[in-house]
Order: C-alpha cells, then structure tokens, then sequence
C-alpha cells in the first residue's frame, strides 16, 4: 500500500496550491483519510480530515482557506490551499486509516498510511 503525495512548491503569500494523494495497493473508500504537516523543529500537526461519507474537519489555522476534499473512484484525496501564509511552510503529509474507525481525527497515532510528503513554502 502506498500514498503517493504531490503538487508542493514555492508560492507567494496569497497564493494558491493544490495538492494530491494517490493512494495505490487497496481502497480506502471507507476509511478516514487526511492531511498533517511539519515545519522544521515542529511537530507533525493536524491540517484537515474527511469522513468517507463527506464530512470534513480542518485546524483552526486553515479553516476558510483550506478544502480537503476526495475522489473515491481515482482513490485520490485532495488539498486546495488558497490565501497562503509563510506560516504555512511545512512538508505535507497525506493520511488513511486502515479500519473504519472514525475518532479523534487529529491524532496521528490513529493513522496507519503515511505518504512521502510534499513541501509547500510559502514567501513572503
């Protein structure tokens, strides 16, 4: 199983990016998914979750600016980032849980699948 995230870079504050997560080796159609990021010297924190039916959750720093949203049949989950901020700077990392447990969205422990993680800088 693998997730394979893209779409980082380099962009200015107020911009835009779009990232993707291609998940590859099994569904995770029912399955939790999100996305994290870490600053250097942070660390790993939440940025948004979707439920499988549709809900979604997000930080408190990115709620307004941030839509995570999914595409079942691609098995592909999505960040659109929109007024960005140099604090936004960070390595992003995509999530799914293996089960279908649907608690504590914030807590990294509860996800099984890590992506590589792509970099967003943000200059400001």
């Amino acid at each position: 199983v693998q997730l394979q995230a893209s779409g980082g870079g380099l962009v200015q504050t107020g911009g835009s990016l779009r990232l993707s997560c291609a998940a590859t080796g099994r569904t995770f159609n029912n399955n939790v998914m999100g996305w994290f990021r870490q600053a250097p010297g942070k660390e790993r924190e939440f940025v948004a979750a979707m439920h499988w039916v549709g809900g979604t959750f997000y930080a408190d720093s990115v709620k307004g600016r941030f839509t995570i949203s999914r595409d079942n049949s691609k098995n592909t989950l999505y960040l659109q980032m929109n007024s960005l901020k140099p604090e936004d700077t960070a390595a992003y990392y995509c999530a799914a849980r293996g089960s279908r447990d649907d608690s504590s969205y914030a807590r990294r422990t509860l996800y099984n699948y890590w992506g590589q993680g792509t970099q967003v800088t943000v200059s400001s």
